[in-house]
């Protein structure tokens, strides 16, 4: 494999500070690392790409993440090692990575599920997370960039 280009992120001037500063503000949100680790994988997951599920097994791993559970977070509705906050985050960031899927994409049961456990900072920085992940999750797929192989 090779990637079509190097990753667009890096490729233009001054791009990766303000990504930067909003990934800042999102670990600054109150959300628990593990959830955010989880939230990211998901996404990646769904998405299909290989770079941010690397960089997401190496997030996970730092966080204290189980390999147990780092190889079910595909099928965490039916595996029994997830907390309930943590099976609403990975909820909400299915449905908000889907959303082609339905004329709803996130109903009210989803969005009111993930309040339940988390104030309105820590929704806005799942929010954030999700909306990153799918951004790089897009690029990355777009050029066809190579896990391990950054810029």
């Amino acid at each position: 494999m090779e990637a079509r280009m190097k990753n667009p992120a890096v490729l233009l001037p001054g791009v990766m500070k303000p990504i930067q500063e909003i990934n800042a503000q999102t670990a600054a949100s109150g959300v628990p690392e593990l959830i955010v680790q989880l939230v990211h994988m998901r996404a990646s997951q769904i998405n299909g790409c290989s770079v941010c599920v690397t960089y997401g097994l190496q997030g996970l791993r730092k966080a204290g993440e189980t390999d147990e559970r780092m190889a079910l977070i595909a099928a965490w509705r039916e595996a029994p090692y997830f907390t309930d906050a943590e099976r609403a985050a990975l909820n909400l960031a299915e449905h908000a990575t889907r959303l082609a899927d339905k004329s709803d994409p996130v109903p009210d049961a989803v969005w009111d599920e993930a309040a339940e456990h988390f104030d309105e900072k820590q929704l806005a920085g799942i929010v954030l997370t999700i909306a990153m992940t799918n951004m790089f999750n897009r690029i990355n797929a777009t050029t066809r960039q190579i896990p391990g192989n950054w810029g």
